[in-house]
């Protein structure tokens, strides 16, 4: 347990009595905590900037504030010098075999809906864009300026990425969330709630849709039946060639994501493991749907 951290939780003047602040597994770009203060209990998040990953936590406190207002996320109460406090849900994490039963998935799309509709109408301030053809750019960049162990791979990976954005083509901006892991929804009996606004901005909306399936593995069938629901029409072989092109930049960015983070990341996390979950990924999903 980071203790140091612990002890900064304890201190902060936002409690009206004595805590004792209980770690919270998970979190992969956070440090997280439970506090029970008299009763009320609080999640607390410290984490500084990560440029490297385009993680700017004026943004994600202005992306969660919104996501409250727009009903979606829990109230933000206190937020200074890279921690930020929300009121505790009480409920159960989604695993990805839970996102992919029907009955789930007709409820995360709602929340899908309201992230890209609403929170627009809430948010305060500058807000990032995240492109995901650029975020792979600046991963490789990166990674090679820190002599990745995955460097061999990646001229094939500029060369993919640039296919990729040529074929998903024209978008129209929406406001993403850009993180549809199966752990960011939270399920307390009654409803849904969307969590970690870390990667939050704009983007396209096929991208949420793309990473939601590539994230939980849904079926070809269940990628239809998200893709009309959102659009409100009909699939076309032409969406499903954009989607499909978005959710191998989907996985691109994951596995990315956690080559770079092999290099530069100091949480205890297997980085290594979860890069070969996603790389696996990626190889099948390209083999499926595109001729790379």
């Amino acid at each position: 347990m980071n203790t140091s951290a612990r002890d900064r939780v304890a201190h902060l003047d936002f409690w009206s009595s004595h805590v004792e602040p209980e770690p919270l597994d998970g979190g992969i770009t956070n440090t997280n905590f439970i506090v029970d203060d008299q009763g009320e209990r609080f999640v607390v998040r410290i984490g500084e900037d990560i440029p490297i990953h385009g993680v700017m936590r004026f943004n994600e406190i202005a992306a969660a504030r919104a996501a409250h207002a727009a009903g979606i996320s829990p109230e933000i109460v206190y937020s200074a010098d890279w921690v930020f406090i929300m009121r505790f849900i009480e409920g159960q994490t989604f695993t990805e075999q839970e996102v992919r039963e029907q009955q789930n998935l007709e409820r995360i799309m709602p929340l899908i809906q309201a992230c890209h509709n609403e929170i627009p109408k809430h948010f305060q301030g500058p807000a990032l864009v995240f492109w995901p053809f650029h975020v792979c750019r600046s991963y490789i960049l990166t990674a090679q300026e820190g002599n990745s162990r995955m460097i061999g791979l990646f001229p094939r990976f500029l060369e993919i990425n640039e296919e990729l954005e040529k074929a998903v083509g024209e978008i129209k901006l929406v406001f993403g969330h850009n993180d549809m892991l199966a752990a960011n929804f939270i399920d307390d009996g009654k409803r849904l709630w969307l969590l970690d606004w870390d990667y939050a901005g704009y983007n396209a909306a096929l991208f949420d849709l793309a990473n939601l399936s590539s994230n939980n593995e849904l079926s070809p069938k269940q990628e239809d039946w998200i893709l009309e629901t959102y659009y409100q029409q009909p699939v076309t072989d032409r969406l499903r060639s954009r989607f499909a092109a978005m959710k191998c930049v989907s996985l691109l960015r994951e596995t990315l994501w956690s080559i770079v983070s092999e290099i530069h990341s100091t949480l205890d996390f297997d980085y290594e493991k979860y890069t070969e979950k996603n790389l696996s990924r990626l190889e099948k999903t390209i083999g499926s749907h595109l001729n790379y």
